[in-house]
């Protein structure tokens, strides 16, 4: 399947979003192609959302994640590399939004894990999706080897 030149990477925040995305960087570097840093959220479940005290009427989880997306590459590459990176904000299941910006692209990169509780497993369910399931090839990037 032919790309369009561009290289998608997840960033939700998490340390290895910011390792895959330092590797996204250097690979766009290599092959001149754009970058596209995606973020997505969705509502909390109506049943774990009935045990939680209402959210603020003025909570925008969008806004909230187009700031975790800016403020995470602007931290990350410094406020002038930050602008020329495409940023993709999406309502959705994190996999499905990077499937879906998959399509096309040339390369869709990940980090091992996000911020999953689950700690002791070596693959995060979005990695483990997308590689078994995106329409462009994947890298997923490990984090520094733990301390045994």
């Amino acid at each position: 399947m032919a790309g369009t030149g561009r290289i998608v990477v997840g960033v939700d925040g998490s340390e290895p979003s910011v390792t895959a995305l330092k590797w996204a960087v250097r690979q766009a570097g290599l092959s001149g192609e754009p970058l596209e840093a995606v973020i997505s959220w969705e509502y909390p479940a109506a049943g774990w959302a009935a045990m939680v005290p209402s959210l603020p009427p003025d909570f925008d989880p969008e806004e909230l994640a187009g700031k975790i997306l800016g403020d995470t590459l602007e931290q990350t590459l410094g406020a002038e590399a930050a602008a020329s990176v495409t940023r993709k904000v999406l309502i959705g299941n994190p996999a499905q939004a990077l499937m879906d910006r998959a399509r096309g692209a040339s390369l869709v990169v990940v980090g091992d894990r996000g911020y999953s509780g689950f700690k002791a497993a070596l693959l995060g369910s979005v990695g483990l999706h997308l590689s078994q399931h995106a329409p462009c090839p994947v890298v997923i990037v490990r984090g520094e080897a733990a301390a045994a």
